[in-house]
């Protein structure tokens, strides 16, 4: 079904939204967007996506108007170094959208994956990407919606909320939980410090202590427990040898 643009800046006035029915990558059209002096707030969208950008110079599956596709320009006070916990906080504010706008209960595993459970089986549901462009953040966000079948490499691990057992998930409704929920995750960061956020995504996660994980990293796996997150929001996993070692980036999995 076509996006519904008018109903989503009715409920966000004042807001710039740009919506495509079909475009290479929202982030590459932010990311130009920010180096124009877009205002903090503005949103790129589209119906599809024929090269989305995911993690680690992966795809990012996004058939056409089955999910939810956006890059949010964001101006705020934050160095590189603060972009780990601002990861955090836009994973916060897509866990509660997607509870706002389908009911659904997300967990959260560190860094930037938003799971749901799909039978009994927790499946990644929307993913998440931060970048720095210039003095702005472009942050973009997938999640799955409407989904029904996944390409074979992923269709082991992922779900979206109509597999989870929701059928009737409007964009146009998520997208607005979406980005008030960002507004208000933004302002609990620059308000309130990376402290605040930090003890949210814990609250917020299963993966942040007491997970028995598995950690594939380039220079090597690490298996242990977790044990929380530092103070730059990279997370810590107690070996069995006593040591902790601090995942900087990398695929977290169950062991």
């Amino acid at each position: 079904m076509p996006f519904d643009l008018a109903s989503v800046r009715e409920r966000l006035p004042g807001r710039r939204i740009d919506w495509f029915s079909s475009v290479s990558s929202t982030m590459t059209l932010a990311a130009q967007a920010a180096r124009d002096h877009a205002p903090n707030g503005t949103v790129i969208g589209a119906d599809g996506q024929v090269a989305g950008i995911g993690r680690h110079g992966h795809s990012w599956h996004s058939e056409a108007e089955a999910g939810l596709y956006v890059s949010i320009v964001l101006r705020l006070p934050i160095e590189a170094s603060g972009l780990p916990v601002l990861m955090l906080a836009l994973g916060i504010a897509t866990q509660r959208a997607i509870s706002d706008a389908a009911g659904l209960a997300a967990d959260l595993r560190w860094p930037n994956d938003v799971l749901i459970e799909e039978n009994d089986v927790a499946k990644k549901c929307a993913g998440i990407l931060a970048q720095l462009e210039g003095r702005a953040v472009v942050a973009g966000i997938g999640i799955n919606v409407n989904h029904i079948v996944f390409p074979t490499d992923i269709e082991a691990t992922a779900t979206s909320l109509r597999l989870a057992g929701k059928r009737d998930v409007s964009r146009e409704d998520l997208l607005v939980a979406l980005t008030q929920e960002i507004d208000t995750c933004m302002k609990i960061l620059t308000e309130d410090g990376p402290r605040a956020i930090l003890e949210l995504f814990a609250q917020s996660s299963s993966y942040v202590n007491g997970r028995r994980v598995q950690v594939e990293r380039v220079e090597g796996p690490v298996e242990g427990v977790t044990c929380g997150l530092d103070e730059s929001g990279f997370l810590l996993v107690r070996q069995d040898s006593g040591e902790v070692a601090t995942i900087l980036a990398g695929g977290v999995r169950p062991a």
